[in-house]
């Protein structure tokens, strides 16, 4: 309670910046300023210790409690720390190395109290609806962290990325942390169980306890959030996305102390909304052999070995075994979900067959907790969930690009997915506007930043899409497209280089 009471009680203003530590939030004129985790920390430290001089042991202790760090480590985050505050710019001096000592923070620091607010008639409490947290999260401190930043900064929130990357655990995990923030004015909404979007508005009003006297829900559910101050969090958007988008537009645009959280396997575009794309759990690289605590510096490696060792098996991480463990992590491209469904069958075909029965249909049937939602019990239903939630013109270019095995350009996605072949015709306009919206719907990956732009589909959702391939009679066709297309460009690279 008292560290709670510490937390709002104040910030440190230093030049145009703020710092709030509790929250770990550094701002510049109100702003957010993007800063990693272990520069956040060293930043905490010097300013708590303002003036002094902090020796590089103290900082490396407090800053990486756990883990032995060289000196190198602690300038990497150094150097991005004093980049973040434009140290030299126009003068500015904010951290000094002293020469065999350490660093020193010698900009002015004051504490910032908030303002005193007049007290209001207290509203009538929220009914308890948010989920609790998981006993242990892994891989998503930084992923909590950024969210809380985004949402102090920009009110609305979507947490976005594919089915069982771990959007939910991540919005409830970011839910507990700003019930302080938020006087624990916190609702959680799960709209998995709603099958029609003109039924989102009543099932949050029913959720917060709202009377609804009409047939439209939306007029009495503004009312009651006008005066609040809170933070909403709608989970599993997807699925009834237009209903969604309409009312979270009319909360951020209605309501202004109401933050808003939602999670979605596709946007909502809507006025106020900032995405927050969340990754997939770091993998070890290929190619690389790892000791035992190497490879649990990586988070699907440690879930995988932790969920493993809940489901009553220990794995002894040799060098043999952890080849095995990264091996798998990679193919379930760090996807959570796919990970812990894996790692309860460890006991039963042991790591070598484990990883050999990737490669089948097999691991799509697996089954997971009998407590989790019907579509999280098995990475079929999850991909099903996706599936049924597209038009068949999406259908058939995801199913087409199956073929394809890693990476591909947009002139090869068009090579094996444009064209007419039974009652689904598809010209090249088609397959792009397919392809756009099946990334917007996390069912493709895209990575822009490469020169051509490259798509991929996560080797879960190819082994998903081989089968309705099969299923479709499609198969062959689209495989003498690729062989054809393939072909050609061999012949042309080949052409290539011998000019």
């Amino acid at each position: 309670m008292a560290a709670n009471a510490a937390e709002s009680q104040s910030s440190m203003q230093f030049g145009p910046f703020r710092l709030h530590s509790g929250r770990r939030l550094l701002e510049k004129d109100g702003e957010p300023i993007a800063l990693g985790s272990r520069a956040m920390d060293v930043l905490i430290v010097l300013v708590e210790r303002a003036g002094a001089v902090v020796s590089k042991q103290e900082l490396t202790k407090r800053v990486w409690p756990d883990r032995t760090v060289d000196e190198s480590g602690l300038r990497v985050h150094m150097a991005a720390l004093r980049k973040a505050l434009g140290e030299g710019r126009d003068g500015a001096r904010y951290v000094t190395n002293v020469s065999g000592r350490g660093y020193s923070f010698v900009a002015p620091v004051a504490a910032v109290y908030p303002t005193p607010q007049a007290s209001a008639a207290p509203s009538p409490a929220l009914p308890t609806t948010l989920p609790r947290p998981l006993n242990r999260m892994i891989g998503r401190d930084t992923a909590v962290r950024e969210v809380s930043a985004r949402l102090a900064a920009h009110r609305f929130v979507t947490l976005h990325g594919p089915g069982g990357i771990g959007k939910t655990t991540v919005a409830v995990a970011v839910a507990h942390a700003e019930l302080s923030a938020f006087a624990n004015e916190v609702a959680f909404v799960d709209l998995g169980a709603i099958a029609d979007r003109a039924l989102v508005e009543s099932a949050v009003a029913t959720s917060l306890g709202v009377a609804v006297r009409s047939s439209d829900p939306l007029p009495s559910l503004l009312n009651f959030l006008r005066p609040r101050r809170m933070l909403l969090v709608l989970d599993s958007c997807e699925h009834v996305i237009d209903g969604v988008a309409r009312l979270a537009e009319s909360i951020f645009r209605e309501a202004s102390e109401v933050s808003l959280l939602a999670t979605s396997r596709e946007l909502l575009r809507v006025e106020g909304e900032h995405v927050c794309p969340l990754a997939a759990l770091e993998t070890p690289p290929q190619h690389t052999t790892f000791r035992a605590s190497e490879l649990l510096a990586f988070p699907a490696a440690h879930l995988f070995v932790e969920r493993a060792a809940a489901s009553g098996h220990e794995i002894e991480l040799n060098e043999a075994n952890a080849s095995f463990v990264a091996d798998i992590c990679r193919k379930l491209d760090g996807n959570a979900l796919a990970i812990e469904l894996a790692a309860g069958r460890v006991a039963t075909h042991g790591l070598p067959a484990l990883a050999e029965l990737l490669e089948s249909r097999m691991p799509l049937l697996w089954q997971g907790r009998r407590t989790a939602p019907q579509r999280h019990q098995t990475l079929n239903a999850t991909l099903d969930w996706s599936h049924n939630l597209i038009s068949e013109t999406e259908r058939a270019v995801l199913r087409r690009l199956s073929i394809l095995v890693g990476g591909f350009t947009l002139q090869a996605a068009e090579a094996v997915a444009a064209f007419p072949a039974g009652n689904q015709s598809i010209d090249a306009s088609d397959m792009v506007a397919a392809l756009e919206q099946l990334v917007a719907k996390s069912l493709v990956q895209a990575n822009t930043c490469e020169r051509p732009s490259c798509y991929r589909l996560l080797d879960t959702m190819r082994a998903y899409a081989r089968t309705k391939l099969v299923g479709s009679g499609e198969d062959m066709a689209v495989a003498r497209r690729h062989a054809t297309f393939f072909r050609m460009f061999l012949e042309q690279t080949s052409l290539d280089l011998t000019r």
